[in-house]
């Protein structure tokens, strides 16, 4: 005969069984939980909504997009700076106290910085990627791998050095006049120069002596290299003679920015 208390489904009154208690499983609750989470979420998500949509739209998660308002308005603050510091230089032509030698002193190191224009005989040099599907197009080469096709901060560096090797008298990227602490760089294939950036295809224009800019054109062993892209699977490479031309003058800062130890 079995003892009562070793029957869990059987009662201690004699009356017949009792339907056993039944336990709570750790799954049924913790299932439970997880459609009142997802209660509340919906919830939550249709009281914010009110019939709107409230889907962010994809361009503004785009850092692209941050960058390039930013380079809008850096080129707005440029402007702004520009015409300021035009406006400095017409009060400034007044009687100042300085003699002729020391206004001759200032003009001579203003021209030197690239704050003041130049104007001389201008050539300009055109990169560009090579298209999507480019091959090589001469025998012995390997297929194009897709950093191949893309414009470097190598190519416009070693165009800028070439330019600055043959004398150039001022020298422009895109619509910026460099100065000696201009840093041509890129990210991915975008340039980015003094805060604002630029796509392809890239224009550098210098004013200068030709013959001499092109024949250090002609010289630079990093170009000889780019060529060797050009000929094989079709970078873009375009040198053109302007005529007269007038570079800006820079008008950005010219403070240096540098890190200081802390204390």
């Amino acid at each position: 005969m079995t003892n009562s208390a070793d029957s869990p489904g059987t009662g201690t009154t004699g009356s017949g069984p009792e339907p056993a208690r039944r336990r709570l499983r750790p799954m049924r609750v913790l299932t439970v939980a997880v459609f009142a989470l997802a209660g509340l979420i919906f919830f939550t998500s249709f009281n914010t909504a009110k019939g709107t949509n409230i889907r962010t739209d994809a361009s503004l998660l785009k850092l692209s997009d941050l960058i390039q308002e930013r380079s809008h308005k850096n080129k707005g603050l440029d402007e702004s700076n520009g015409s300021l510091r035009d406006d400095v230089e017409s009060l400034a032509e007044g009687d100042d106290g300085s003699t002729k030698a020391e206004d001759d002193k200032l003009a001579g190191l203003e021209k030197s910085a690239g704050t003041q224009k130049v104007t001389g005989k201008a050539m300009t040099v055109t990169l560009n990627d090579a298209p999507p599907d480019a091959t090589a197009k001469l025998p012995g080469y390997p297929e194009p791998q897709p950093d191949y096709l893309v414009i470097h901060q190598q190519d416009l560096q070693a165009v800028v050095n070439a330019l600055w090797q043959g004398g150039a008298q001022g020298i422009k990227v895109m619509d910026q006049r460099l100065i000696s602490t201009s840093a041509v760089r890129c990210v991915g294939n975008t340039l980015i120069l003094q805060g604002r950036v630029y796509s392809p295809p890239y224009k550098i224009t210098a004013v200068g002596d030709l013959d001499k800019l092109n024949q250090a054109l002609s010289a630079s062993k990093a170009i000889q290299n780019y060529m060797v892209y050009v000929n094989v699977y079709g970078l873009g490479w375009k040198v053109t003679e302007d005529g007269t031309v007038t570079l800006p003058g820079y008008s950005g800062t010219v403070d240096l920015h540098y890190a200081e130890p802390v204390g």
